[in-house]
């Protein structure tokens, strides 16, 4: 079995005592991370390495940043999202393992906020940038079907696909998590042949991966599901089990988001 999780950490540095201790607990074999708001060389990846972990980064100074760790050597194949060299936003990194499970392609994504959409129908540029992104991505995922091998994208989307996955769908009507091109965008995404983990093996209402610092919304429960693991039909066969960790985002100093994760199993 091989374990692959997603976090958006929000400030790896600021997180990292929460951060270890689930990584010791939890032992993933895969951890993408997300939001680690450090350069490369501010990433932690001495304190992951004595855990057994290989550190691959893509950094910015104060925002974004995406890492994966991986308990295996890792290849990395890509250190931004194919389609826009002017994009200088640290957003993407993918690599290639041999896992447990087999060998695996991973990435780890964080996808634009979007907000605000703009006014009198007129998109403003930051949700533009988005719908853009999310077409580059689809291309790429496209690309990468044709490779035919186990493939797994996960990170923030920030993307809430269906009323499902909000308490309370109605407070997001006018953000661009849930904007109606935003959420058609994503359906592409999995029209392409990819699986969402999570709800592959899980159909119940009221699990999310999200909750703001405003307004209660942790103890009210006032959550969202925007953190997703896509999985390609090769990866999807090997899916075993999947989940949402609710456990760290009680505890203190807290990430605005838990992690989401799934197992795969090697096909004999």
């Amino acid at each position: 079995m091989t374990l692959i999780a997603s976090w958006n950490v929000n400030s790896v540095k600021a997180r990292l005592p929460n951060v270890l201790d689930w990584v010791k607990r939890k032992k993933p074999d895969l951890l993408l991370l997300q939001e680690v708001k450090c350069l490369e060389e501010a990433f932690p990846a001495l304190e992951f390495g004595d855990l057994g972990y290989n550190c691959a980064v893509v950094g910015q100074k104060s925002y974004n940043g995406v890492a994966i760790l991986s308990k295996t050597p890792l290849e990395v194949a890509e250190r931004a999202l194919p389609g826009d060299d002017a994009d200088g936003h640290a957003r993407y990194i993918e690599g290639v393992t041999a896992a447990a499970a087999g060998t695996v392609r991973v990435a780890s994504l964080y996808l634009p906020n979007g907000n605000p959409i703009g006014t009198d129908g007129v998109r403003s540029e930051k949700f533009a940038y988005k719908l853009a992104w999310l077409e580059r991505l689809r291309l790429h995922m496209k690309a990468l079907l044709k490779l035919e091998e186990p493939t797994l994208l996960g990170g923030d989307y920030n993307v809430i696909p269906e009323p499902v996955d909000a308490r309370d769908p109605a407070a997001w009507a006018g953000d661009a998590l849930f904007q109606p091109e935003t959420r058609q965008a994503f359906r592409r995404l999995l029209h392409l042949g990819y699986t969402d983990a999570f709800r592959a093996l899980n159909a119940l209402a009221g699990a999310y991966t999200f909750w703001d610092y405003q307004a209660g919304a942790w103890p009210r429960d006032h959550g969202i599901r925007i953190d997703h693991l896509l999985l390609s039909p090769q990866a999807a066969d090997r899916l075993a089990e999947s989940g949402i960790d609710r456990e760290p985002r009680g505890k203190e100093k807290a990430s605005d988001h838990t992690p989401v994760w799934c197992r795969l199993e090697k096909v004999q």
